[in-house]
């Protein structure tokens, strides 16, 4: 026999008032951040502040042992919430407590907490885990490199789940201390300033420090034998290069280009005011990639980037991009275009200043040589498409773009603008829409339609569009030969003197169908 029980609505209501509020408010963080192009990249319902991760990592077995403490502030009423991380976990405490976890997907750690978490509350997450991380598969593909002396883990856009459990996305960057355990005879490079390093039965342990907020993406790791040049810059900067001791033939070109960091460092500096981080430097480890990626204070360069000797042009990229995606990161990941197209066309400027082809002889010989039906020209360098992020058209037309708003603008609004940008959004994100507006504002001219036209529209401007707007424009075009002509219709333009230098960086972002980086 079952009894029906009759509660009248006024004692309903009032048993409903006396659940805490708080019980049915506590809801799980999203599993992803929001992205357009990743929606499982990142994870919701927190900010995370700081990483702080002790490694250990033996390079003959490719085994990496870590405790990683995560300080964060939650930002709702949170039952659970997810990291991203592909190796295996044992235990994770949230604020000194035990709590549950499980794995789920190819890169999702949910982690419930003992006791719900309140809003805007500080909390402490440790994560103990283990494992290979070359044998992690994300999506069918690894971003963990092994060499024949360790491993490194540098790529773009994903590159933390195979170290470190974080929230995956540009927009929660946080400080690092990355402290790891190597055998004796090897190093670990890692981001930043290195604190401090300490030897105990066999084993050598490298203290580095990233004050300043870095990516997950951005932050690197790189076990090897190296051979280490240290320095400072003028204003006291340390500057710390790293190339693996078997780079073959390829040894020589990579010293002779990343060594002169501090000089191209100097120099970006009188483009887009001060460098905004703590150290400089680069490294070379022996991998077969040909790519290179602007890893915070010291990008990543294969050895194959060096193959047809010193090219300095790559330095140029990746340390533009430490003002350019690193301090200025991308909201989302469909604003590829403010890392790239600045990046690549910075390599313009250093051509201009190098006397070798000036910024309006490389935009005349892009649009002159990319013909109208060239699938070039299809793609939006605005918003490329998750297949096509690093399109070349997201360089290249990327860098039209900016020549045709030199050219519409003029030098002195122009370049206010590519010093003033780091600044106005240092350490932080932003769009495409945020650029446009920024460079309305400085100059005090409506700038929309010629975005639309080189960052939007799936086809090749006009010759007339070019001409009054684009890289043809007569306008601001000091540092140009006073005899050049409009080389927009010219049938076969002339190849600047820099071109072949900067075409051989074109290899930085093809790593692969999955994996892409630059």
């Amino acid at each position: 026999m079952h009894r029906r029980i009759i509660v009248p609505s006024a004692l309903a209501a009032s048993l409903l008032l006396a659940i805490p509020a708080s019980a049915a408010d506590f809801t799980p963080g999203a599993p992803g951040i929001g992205d357009s192009y990743y929606p499982t990249s990142g994870n919701g319902g927190y900010d995370v502040s700081h990483y702080d991760l002790r490694l250990k990592y033996q390079p003959a077995t490719d085994l990496l042992e870590g405790t990683a403490t995560i300080v964060a502030t939650t930002k709702q009423n949170l039952s659970r919430f997810n990291l991203d991380l592909g190796l295996k976990v044992s235990e994770v405490r949230v604020n000194g407590r035990l709590a549950k976890f499980t794995a789920t997907g190819d890169h999702e750690l949910e982690v419930t907490p003992a006791s719900p978490l309140e809003k805007n509350k500080a909390i402490s997450v440790v994560v103990r885990y283990a494992g290979k991380p070359s044998e992690v598969k994300v999506g069918g593909w690894t971003a963990w490199a092994r060499t024949p002396d360790g491993g490194v883990a540098a790529q773009e856009p994903d590159s933390a789940v195979w170290w470190f459990p974080s929230n995956d996305h540009p927009l929660d960057k946080a400080t690092f201390d990355v402290s790891v355990s190597v055998p004796d005879g090897h190093q670990a490079i890692s981001n930043g300033v290195l604190q401090s390093q300490s030897s105990r039965l066999g084993w050598t342990r490298f203290n580095w420090r990233s004050n300043k907020p870095q990516a997950t993406y951005l932050a690197t790791l790189a076990v090897g034998r190296f051979d280490i040049t240290t320095d400072k810059t003028a204003n006291g900067l340390p500057v710390l290069n790293a190339y693996s001791k078997d780079l073959g033939d390829n040894a020589g070109a990579a010293r002779a280009s990343i060594e002169r960091t501090t000089e191209v460092a100097e120099w970006l500096e009188s483009v887009f005011g001060p460098y905004p981080f703590n150290s400089l430097g680069g490294y070379v480890p022996n991998v077969t990639s040909g790519f290179a990626l602007e890893t915070q204070t010291r990008p990543f360069y294969s050895p194959r980037q060096f193959a047809n000797g010193a090219n300095v042009s790559v330095v140029v990229h990746e340390l533009a991009h430490q003002w350019y995606g690193d301090s200025v990161s991308v909201q989302d990941w469909k604003d590829i275009w403010v890392n790239e197209g600045f990046a690549r066309y910075s390599q313009w400027l250093w051509s201009e200043k190098e006397g070798e082809g000036t910024a309006q002889e490389l935009a005349d010989y892009v649009y002159a040589t990319r013909t109208a039906e060239d699938p070039f020209w299809t793609v939006k360098p605005g918003d490329p498409g998750a297949e096509n992020q690093f399109h070349i058209a997201v360089y290249d037309r990327g860098a039209l773009a900016l020549q045709a708003l030199r050219n519409e603008i003029g030098d002195e609004d122009f370049f206010a603008i590519l010093k003033g940008w780091p600044q106005e959004f240092a350490y932080g994100n932003a769009r495409v829409a945020d650029f446009v507006r920024y460079a309305e504002r400085v100059s005090g001219k409506p700038l929309a339609g010629l975005f639309d036209t080189w960052l939007y529209q799936p086809s090749k401007p006009s010759a007339s569009t070019a001409a009054t707007a684009g890289p043809s424009a007569p306008a601001a075009r000091s540092a140009a030969p006073k005899t050049a002509q409009p080389k927009a219709e010219q049938a076969k333009p002339v190849q600047p003197k820099s071109w072949k230098k900067i075409a051989e960086t074109n290899t930085i972002h093809e790593t692969g169908e999955h994996g892409h980086a630059h």
